[in-house]
């Protein structure tokens, strides 16, 4: 599916130093086009990306996004996504979520922030689970232009521990550059169409707005989540029983854990 099988070593090492790792132009353009043809496929799609600029709705939004096709299956344990988690991670770690997000001119910024729900919450499972990965592997079909719903991250952030003190402008503003060993500074990425970015979640990011003139009509994201091995984070989904019948040792190893539940962390 990809143009890469694994990462390289340096790869590994930008991603524990920076919180992530950028791979323009990585699916194969089959991939890229058959993605494309499954994501747009659906009615729900196709009456979103009908309506005129001028109506509100301006972002078309799927979680648990369980009704995938053939190739975006395939996304879920694709040599390179494997060993990925498995060079960062290690060889234990659970599909917690997917999402399928879409796009139109003038939809608005998505702020500044950070996901390891974790952090969050105070219950003795939370405390545990704190330093455990929580990793998204974002997929961009038809790319983006820097300023354009693109995605802004702040690199060397996810070594800050996000507690209540932390924002986003403290951050920028350099009052954690001691903790995080660097000055630490908003970039705004660009990705052509066929793209990935995988992300410690942990590291602080956000989407930029997309303008009312843009020459783009939309832009399409899908993320597939993963978290170290242990209790639920929230959205941990249900796994599809369709998923399972057919799931080989690997893929149950991924799919036979707890959902998340609001008894989960209590």
């Amino acid at each position: 599916m990809f143009r890469l099988e694994a990462p390289t070593a340096a790869e590994v090492e930008s991603f524990h130093r920076d919180g992530f790792i950028a791979y323009p132009d990585i699916m194969r353009d089959e991939t890229r086009a058959a993605l494309l043809e499954e994501v747009l496929a659906p009615s729900a799609v196709r009456g979103f990306l009908a309506q005129p600029d001028g109506s509100e709705s301006k972002v078309h939004f799927v979680r648990p996004w369980d009704e995938r096709g053939p190739w975006s299956d395939r996304l879920i344990d694709a040599p390179l996504v494997r060993n990925l988690l498995e060079s960062t991670v290690g060889p234990r770690y659970h599909f917690c979520h997917s999402s399928m997000n879409i796009s139109r001119r003038g939809a608005c910024e998505g702020g500044i922030h950070q996901d390891h729900h974790h952090w969050r919450h105070e219950n003795p499972v939370n405390l545990a689970e704190r330093d455990k990965y929580y990793i998204q592997i974002l997929y961009y079909p038809n790319g983006f232009k820097r300023g354009d719903r693109s995605l802004r991250v702040i690199p060397g952030s996810h070594k800050v521990a996000p507690t209540a003190a932390v924002t986003p402008e403290g951050l920028l503003a350099g009052d954690f550059d001691d903790e995080a060993g660097r000055r630490l500074e908003l970039v705004d990425l660009e990705m052509p169409p066929g793209s990935m970015v995988y992300i410690n979640a942990r590291m602080f990011h956000g989407i930029a707005p997309k303008p009312a003139d843009s020459e783009q009509a939309y832009r399409i994201f899908l993320i597939d989540i993963f978290k170290e091995e242990g209790p639920p984070h929230r959205y941990t989904q249900e796994v599809p029983a369709a998923w399972l019948e057919k799931a080989d040792a690997h893929r149950r190893m991924l799919f036979e854990r707890e959902a998340y539940s609001e008894e989960s962390w209590k």
